[in-house]
């Protein structure tokens, strides 16, 4: 998390999506604080940007879900993420790039 990127005021706005959401995941359900329905470990209740913009908390925005749900959700910009770091890694590390 780039805190840079983020309001000021986004722990208030976290706080209100998940006080919103009644303190449970808005995909799967699960309580925060307690066990997992699927994994068994402590739910700890995250908020989710949808778009994967930071700066956009509008309401219909941003969701209230446990890691297992946001890490889910945003399983394939991780993937970009990490694909962009290595290519970016090896050109640093001067190997060069072919088809370009």
């Amino acid at each position: 998390m780039n805190r840079a990127l983020y309001p000021d005021d986004w722990e208030a706005i976290s706080l209100r999506i998940r006080e919103r959401a009644g303190w449970c995941c808005e995909f799967c359900g699960a309580e925060n604080g307690e066990p997992h329905p699927v994994t068994g470990s402590k739910v700890f209740l995250t908020v989710a940007h949808l778009d994967h913009t930071p700066a956009n908390c509008a309401d219909d925005n941003l969701r209230a879900l446990c890691m297992k749900c946001h890490l889910n959700y945003d399983q394939r910009l991780h993937q970009q993420h990490a694909s962009e770091t290595r290519r970016r890694k090896r050109i640093e590390a001067g190997q060069m790039e072919l088809g370009l």
